[in-house]
């Protein structure tokens, strides 16, 4: 599964450290080694480098089951509705009553009884009644954004993410979801639908795919995406009639309901999901649906119908120090709280999906006397987790975005602070990160533009490396970033 690293919040650091700061993070969310040896290259078993939680220490054996766990509830939000709201709204459901008629995981909503619920609290009846495109910003608590009116997607470049911490180790760095940039576009949009596409087309449900009982969560995050998309590029999208989205940038005009909700979201929105429901059994978190054509090493196919904890075998500590912290998180994340984190990497050229054994990989195994640093590139994968009001369910969605490492020469602190990362993050997480490919490269032009940065006054020399006040950006990147535009 995508879980680029669902670093996202659970654990982190030994067991006292994990469980302290889960806890304050889900209370905020409620108010060296470079040249050492060559890293191991990717392999399907290695999930993205998102879906990896971070650091917490030995914690206490999770429980065998939250079956009796539900989400914190929606139902009340009907009655802020501006239409559609349905004639039941106003009824109290208790918790008891959504256990003993819960509406399985595995089951398709269209064919269910009306009485059943989902997690959240709403009756298949009610689901029905509020019809296609509710209003989603009164369900789920989260605004939606304001319109980008001098938005230009031939110009728009990704806002210049910089996730780079020190001291390196496994944390998840979580904030608070700009709500503005849930789904940001930029100028490769037309390239990478083409190029999202073709994958799809090449390897089928190896990167689209989705389990019975996803019918509802799909549609859901479909329309929650198109209500954003249409409110955030208001001169690039648009619905009507609630079934034609009018795509302005492909010229295209879509019949929603003439394809799957995901491959209309592939078709149009150059962004991977991930989609995870709760086990009606067990209460755990099992992912169902995706479209994902961003991995390294490892696809949708070898990861649906996977619980957190198997999606995460091969990322470094994660049973020991994250498994309980993360299960507990999801089964108490609220969906009027999201959050927004970014992973980081080191590649040569733009690699955006590597299933096991591409030849791409060859890359990782030696460190190419012949490699230019034009031919270097950060990859960030800019992350968000969301609950989804009506279904329950958790969506982890990402967007690989890819920059010359050039750009770091004028970026204040930054070459300083990777340069640290490099050479002294903890030997396992730098490992399964994979930089070495590229540091013989790297290093020493970061030590000549840290220098530089020092001789002319842009930093003080000898600076105690850390992460950036402004992190994860630097000092001045919006005017850099809007020059860049033509602003």
């Amino acid at each position: 599964m995508t879980f680029q690293t669902w670093d996202l919040q659970w654990p982190f650091g030994l067991f006292l450290l994990a469980t302290t700061l889960a806890y304050i993070v889900f209370s905020r969310l409620k108010g060296g080694k470079a040249l050492a040896r060559p890293r191991k290259a990717s392999t399907a078993k290695t999930p993205p480098r998102s879906l990896s939680p971070k650091k917490p220490s030995a914690s206490p054996a999770s429980p065998s089951d939250y079956s009796t766990v539900l989400p914190p509830p929606r139902r009340d939000a009907m009655l802020s509705m501006n239409s559609k709201v349905p004639k039941t709204a106003t009824e109290n459901v208790s918790e008891e009553t959504i256990l003993k008629n819960i509406l399985p995981m595995t089951q398709n909503y269209e064919v269910a009884e009306g009485t059943l619920y989902t997690p959240m609290g709403f009756s298949v009846k009610e689901i029905k009644e509020m019809g296609d495109f509710p209003d989603y910003s009164a369900l789920s608590g989260v605004p939606l954004p304001n319109a980008y009116n001098g938005f230009d997607i031939g110009k728009s470049i990704p806002r210049p993410y910089r996730p780079f911490r020190w001291a390196y180790h496994q944390t998840m760095s979580l904030k608070k979801l700009e709500t503005d940039w849930w789904i940001e576009l930029e100028n490769t949009y037309k390239d990478r639908i083409a190029q999202r596409k073709a994958l799809y087309e090449k390897y089928g449900k190896q990167v689209l795919d989705w389990m019975p009982g996803s019918e509802l969560v799909c549609k859901e995050l479909l329309e929650m995406v198109l209500q954003f998309i249409c409110a955030r590029y208001p001169q690039y999208f648009s619905i009507r009639d609630d079934r034609i989205l009018v795509n302005k940038i492909l010229d295209t005009e879509q019949d929603i309901r003439s394809k799957s909700p995901l491959e209309i979201l592939m078709d149009n929105v150059p962004e991977d999901f991930a989609i995870t429901l709760r086990d009606d059994k067990t209460g755990f978190y099992v992912f169902r649906a995706g479209v994902i054509c961003s991995s390294l090493g490892w696809n949708v196919g070898s990861k649906i119908g996977l619980q957190l904890h198997e999606i995460h075998a091969p990322v470094p500590d994660y049973k020991e120090k994250m498994k309980f912290s993360m299960d507990r998180f999801f089964t108490k994340m609220p969906a009027d709280k999201p959050i927004q984190r970014g992973s980081w990497g080191l590649e040569v050229g733009q690699p955006l999906y590597m299933p096991a054994g591409d030849p791409h990989e060859l890359h990782r195994l030696s460190q190419n006397p012949n490699l230019g640093l034009e031919d270097c590139f950060l990859r960030v994968d800019w992350q968000t987790l969301r609950r989804l009001p009506i279904s329950g369910g958790i969506v982890f969605n990402f967007k690989a975005l890819f920059t010359q490492v050039k750009e770091f020469r004028d970026e204040p602190r930054i070459p300083a602070l990777i340069a640290k990362i490099l050479r002294g993050g903890k030997e396992n997480l730098m490992k399964y990160k994979n930089t070495w490919h590229v540091e013989h490269v790297i290093l020493p032009a970061l030590d000549e533009w840290n220098k530089e940065q020092e001789d002319s006054s842009t930093i003080e020399k000898n600076w105690e490396v850390a992460t950036l006040d402004e992190d994860p950006w630097y000092k001045g990147w919006e005017e850099k970033w809007h020059r860049q535009q033509g602003f």
